[in-house]
């Protein structure tokens, strides 16, 4: 590298911008985000807790490339307060979200079986008989009804117990659990107390099927670690990730369930037009914001250069998915929804090593939802009017706090 291209590297360090929580309603995009993406590819912020800044990326090309690229690692966030969203940060050592390969590719591959698409498909019909049972007792019990505690929350939260190996009567807790888990209105130690209920209670589950040959998440946990493949640690970190993830289909659902109720035009296209829905909800799964701010951030465990911006080693970086998924160079008219895109190589469920493991499911749970809803109740629609549906306060992650709806 020449003189002068160091010198240009060393100037391109952008302003740093504050990115505050902003508790937003609807589908609408955040506006911060919105703003960093208009300045540059590569830009500076802070958030409302951790320390210091970070660096957010927004391109797709771009996002892609850094959570997929060995020199940008996980488990350096370990020891480093960087600034984040979450007012509490509390990762266990080991966990597979902060482990980098080759320990990364080894636990994920102890669980990879069940959701593969094979995996996935061997709770599909069962799924379906659950979700048919529960929109039973919601035509029965009748109009008005909140179809977040009706459907959308006790539907994933069935699923993900099945795959999982969790007894029915144990989902309520589960629910409970991953609820102050993931919520930030209740303070840090009502959320670690709650996750190590969910760690003790699957370290009991999982030391439990060390000789099971059955094909749920928890009995190929116990397996690898009867095998000496995964320590008990691993195991049930890896479970409680799965298990909270699983629930992200209750907001998303909710969401686009939002959407539609709002864009009837949308919902009647897409029950005169079946053959369309499987593409029309990767569309809405690319379109809907999934989350507020960013997730999980990295370290540049290295000097790396990405769109003229120098990121030094130790610094460290956030990708935002979001801003990927409407990145016009990637999709023409990003801010429409459109049911015929092609291709469409959305990022909702993450790239690289880390993608979420539960997007195939995630996508089955979506198709079931959308098929059953549209077609076994035609004249579904809200009950109030769409800026009175509550938005969840404080979470994390974005969704309907409860979607009144009527037929």
């Amino acid at each position: 590298m020449t003189e002068t291209e160091e010198a240009t590297l060393t100037e391109a360090v952008p302003p740093v911008r504050h990115w505050p929580a902003l508790d937003l309603t609807g589908t609408d995009f955040d506006p911060v985000l919105a703003e960093l993406m208009r300045e540059g590819p590569v830009t500076r912020i802070q958030l409302p807790n951790g320390e210091g800044w970070a660096w957010l990326v927004t391109r797709h090309d771009d996002v892609r490339m850094v959570t997929n690229d060995l020199r940008f690692g996980r488990e350096a966030v370990m020891d480093k307060p960087v600034t984040r969203l979450a007012p509490h940060f509390i990762p266990d050592r080991g966990a597979v979200g902060f482990l980098d390969p080759p320990d990364h590719t080894r636990l994920r591959r102890s669980v990879t079986a069940a959701f593969t698409a094979k995996g996935v498909e061997r709770v599909r019909e069962k799924a379906r008989d659950m979700l048919d049972e529960q929109i039973d007792q919601l035509l029965k019990d009748g109009p008005p009804a909140d179809l977040t505690a009706a459907i959308l929350s006790p539907f994933p939260i069935a699923v993900i117990c099945e795959l999982m190996g969790v007894p029915a009567a144990d989902r309520h807790d589960m629910h409970e659990w991953t609820q102050l888990i993931l919520s930030s209105a209740h303070g840090k130690e009502v959320s670690e107390r709650a996750k190590r209920e969910m760690s003790a209670y699957f370290s009991g589950l999982i030391g439990a099927r060390g000789s099971c040959t059955a094909e749920d998440v928890t009995s190929l946990l116990g397996a690898a670690v009867s095998a000496g493949e995964v320590t008990l640690e691993e195991a049930v970190g890896l479970a409680v990730l799965l298990q909270i993830g699983g629930e992200a289909v209750t907001n998303n659902s909710g969401q686009m369930f939002y959407l539609l109720l709002t864009r009837p035009d949308l919902a009647e296209r897409l029950r005169h037009e079946p053959e369309i829905r499987p593409k029309a909800i990767d569309e809405l799964l690319r379109y809907i914001p999934h989350r507020n701010a960013v997730g999980l951030s990295r370290i540049a465990l290295e000097d790396v250069e990405i769109r003229g911006v120098r990121i030094r080693a130790g610094d460290a970086v956030y990708v935002s998915y979001l801003a990927a998924n409407r990145d016009p160079e990637v999709f023409p008219d990003p801010e429409e929804i459109d049911f015929s895109r092609c291709p469409n190589p959305h990022v909702s469920f993450g790239f690289g090593p880390h993608y979420c493991p539960g997007g195939q499911l995630a996508r089955l749970e979506s198709e079931l939802l959308v098929d059953a809803l549209l077609d076994r109740i035609p004249g579904l629609k809200l009950a109030v009017p769409a800026e009175e549906v509550p938005f969840k306060k404080g979470a994390l992650i974005r969704g309907p706090e409860a979607l009144p709806v009527m037929w």
